[in-house]
């Protein structure tokens, strides 16, 4: 692995490095096109390609100590950690990765069952990455997207998950049995993206800025980030993977976390859930006494909160976010 250290501002050049090659330093941003100073990127950083079977899985590694493992979500890279990653590198190794299909991660064909995209295959996958690693237990974060897999990943490898934390989501089964027009109109991806080859692939390559135009999708960064996320969705590989994974999360997940609820299989490490003040798990279950309510079906030691700075609120509330999971991790 080649050790980088990013101090100052990112700028257009600095960024350019960052999409170059495969040991590469990705820049850490300021959280508005205004800011000059890096807010939490002094913090040192490796990058490398890691070849996890037949895959290949773009990491970024601060620190040292117990692992972290941060997993992102549509429609994001494991950029997206560049904040909340360096407050854990004094204490603890924090490995972010590109999920398949996204940003510099490779991109495994398919299967008409969508298996190869769905949670149980990427939960496989990183499980691998990080023996290989070294660290056959770590505490797994994941946001949207990559909350699903780590929840998936708890549930099938639970003696790998130390602690787990899961952001703004709840299991695909319940919010598939809780659809209505709120809900369709609320999360498009998940009815968009779902639908038969070429359709979802067609509007994202044919607009594919339009996915960060939106409450899940807007954040407050500057152009140069604002770029390397949208770069994913010029490619037709890396859309057609990413539409995949939301085929297998209307179909093959399901049955996934069907099997696993009629079997009464439960979360059984401590499991911390922030979710979006005011966004729509804070609003649409109050009869199911929040998205707490439903995750304790699941796990039954499950805490948390709602967070102020929306759907990405760990890119846009780091300090917040930092300060709840630090105090998870010391209970």
């Amino acid at each position: 692995m080649e050790r980088r250290r990013f101090v100052g501002g990112v700028t257009g050049a600095s960024l350019g490095v960052f999409l170059e090659g495969p040991f590469t330093r990705l820049a850490a941003a300021p959280r508005d096109a205004q800011a000059s100073a890096i807010v939490a990127g002094e913090a040192p950083f490796e990058t490398s390609q890691v070849q996890v079977g037949a895959n290949t899985l773009f990491i970024r590694r601060y620190g040292n100590g117990p692992a972290i493992l941060m997993v992102h979500g549509f429609p994001r890279t494991s950029l997206m950690w560049r904040f909340l990653a360096p407050k854990f590198a004094g204490t603890n190794t924090v490995i972010c990765v590109d999920l398949r299909a996204y940003g510099r991660s490779g991109i495994p064909a398919s299967t008409d069952d969508h298996f190869p995209y769905s949670k149980r295959a990427m939960a496989q996958e990183l499980v691998d990455l990080m023996a290989q690693l070294g660290f056959p237990t770590f505490t797994l974060i994941g946001h949207d997207r990559g909350g699903r897999v780590s929840y998936r990943l708890a549930l099938d490898h639970p003696k790998a998950v130390q602690r787990l934390a899961v952001f703004d989501v709840i299991p695909i089964l319940e919010a598939w049995d809780r659809t209505d027009a709120r809900f369709a109109q609320t999360y498009w991806p998940w009815i968009l993206l779902s639908q038969k080859e070429p359709l979802p692939e067609s509007y994202l390559l044919g607009a594919p800025k339009a996915a960060f135009d939106n409450p899940f999708g807007h954040g407050s960064f500057g152009p140069e980030i604002l770029e390397e996320y949208v770069s994913n969705y010029r490619d037709p590989a890396r859309v057609h993977g990413i539409c995949e994974e939301y085929r297998a999360a209307a179909t093959i997940d399901v049955e996934h976390d069907r099997a696993d609820k009629k079997a009464a299989r439960r979360i059984e490490c401590p499991m911390l859930h922030l979710w979006a003040e005011d966004g729509p798990l804070d609003t649409f279950y109050g009869k199911d006494e929040g998205p707490l309510g439903i995750w304790r079906q699941w796990a039954p030691r499950a805490q948390g909160q709602a967070m102020k700075g929306g759907h990405f609120f760990p890119e846009e509330n780091p300090d917040d976010t930092a300060v709840l999971v630090r105090q998870f991790l010391s209970v």
